[in-house]
């Protein structure tokens, strides 16, 4: 009896090891990444997973832009979060999620919505409390990204409610941040077609963000854009000048690109460049700190497709000067999609998460040597 109790206390007691579904498993098999890494699947059965939060307790929270939020928790250690929790349905696109002091807060189209004590009622979440509701409803670029800056506000931005046009009022293409409670609304940023990631460079502690350039003039331009913002309410362009050299046809008018902020880093054009982060942590050999990690969801309107990878870009001293890929191989040479990156999160051993709204999963990267 005693060596019955043993066994049945060691299989309680052991992590067991996850396999992933099949269909997941051919896409890891497709997937490459530099020697010395590993790609794995973190967590599954989450339909267009889009931007990730970290909780206190380790709990992951995931917006998406099916009406849903979703909260995960790896409990047993295992590699993969075996618990799964839907905290929300039918919400406007709820794209965005950001944690602190024990609150979810969750971007939706129009409004800015907060879950108070929300890893203590993952079962039974409380009703949201609405921070801010004075945004566009526009469904058109109207999916936000949602970040806690250094200064403990809340940023993200308006996307044009078009693909190209000169919207009237002042908060379409623009960046903003407010205070946690909602007072204190500041357009920092204007220009901006449509930002979906931004992050915070350790170097200059200077605010990078992504921007998907319009549709419709080439199949390479104009090019994506990285740009820095730097504490000014500066103009970035959109809709007369693009990737800071390129006239809009249209909308360009008596407008020269030299009047516009242009950007720091030009990626190819139509990747789609959305969730970004500066790594911070110490488990990837040295040469990735303070190094920049993109996910490029990848292009839709183009004949060849190109993106749908996560790239590197590289820094020194606070400036970019080189782009390699990361993790590539979710388009295959043949043409077809596998999957599509969408944001990037750290945790706290130095791995990285990268959620796939395509495959509804999220992933994980180790550094194993």
């Amino acid at each position: 009896m005693k060596g019955i109790k043993l066994l049945w206390l060691l299989l309680v007691m052991t992590p067991l090891c996850f396999a992933a579904k099949p269909e997941h498993e051919a896409v890891l098999k497709q997937l490459h990444l530099p020697y010395g890494f590993k790609i794995s699947i973190f967590a599954d059965n989450l339909p267009n997973a889009r931007q990730m939060a970290l909780g206190e307790r380790g709990v992951l929270f995931v917006g998406t832009r099916e009406g849903n939020v979703y909260a995960v928790q790896d409990q047993d250690n295992d590699g993969f979060a075996e618990q799964h929790y839907t905290l929300a349905r039918d919400l406007y696109l709820p794209n965005g999620v950001a944690y602190k002091s024990g609150a979810l807060y969750v971007a939706e189209v129009n409004r800015i919505i907060r879950f108070d004590e929300i890893e203590a009622h993952l079962d039974n979440p409380p009703a949201p409390v609405v921070v801010f509701d004075k945004l566009p409803s526009d469904k058109h670029h109207g999916w936000k990204y949602l970040r806690f800056g250094p200064d403990g506000k809340l940023y993200s931005a308006v996307g044009a409610p078009c693909n190209i046009c000169n919207p009237e009022q002042q908060i379409y293409a623009s960046l903003f941040r407010i205070n946690p409670d909602g007072s204190g609304f500041q357009i920092l940023a204007q220009g901006v077609r449509n930002s979906v990631g931004f992050d915070w460079e350790p170097h200059t502690h200077h605010l990078f963000f992504n921007e998907n350039g319009r549709d419709y003039l080439g199949e390479d331009v104009p090019p994506d854009e990285l740009n820095q913002w730097t504490g000014d309410n500066e103009h970035y362009g959109f809709p007369y000048c693009h990737a800071g050299t390129i006239p809009d046809p249209d909308h360009a008018g008596d407008k020269k690109c030299g009047q516009f902020k242009g950007p720091v880093w030009r990626y190819k054009a139509h990747i789609a460049p959305l969730g970004m982060r500066f790594y911070t942590g110490s488990q990837f050999p040295e040469h990735y700190y303070k190094q920049l990690f993109v996910a490029q969801h990848g292009s839709w309107n183009r004949s060849a497709p190109q993106g749908y990878q996560v790239a590197l870009i590289k820094f020194s001293a606070g400036h970019p000067f080189s782009e390699q890929p990361f993790v590539s191989g979710w388009l295959t040479p043949a043409g077809e999609v596998l999957g599509r990156p969408v944001d990037i999160l750290q945790l706290p051993n130095g791995s990285l998460l990268i959620s796939d709204d395509k495959l509804g999963v999220i992933y994980k990267v180790e550094y194993t040597q």
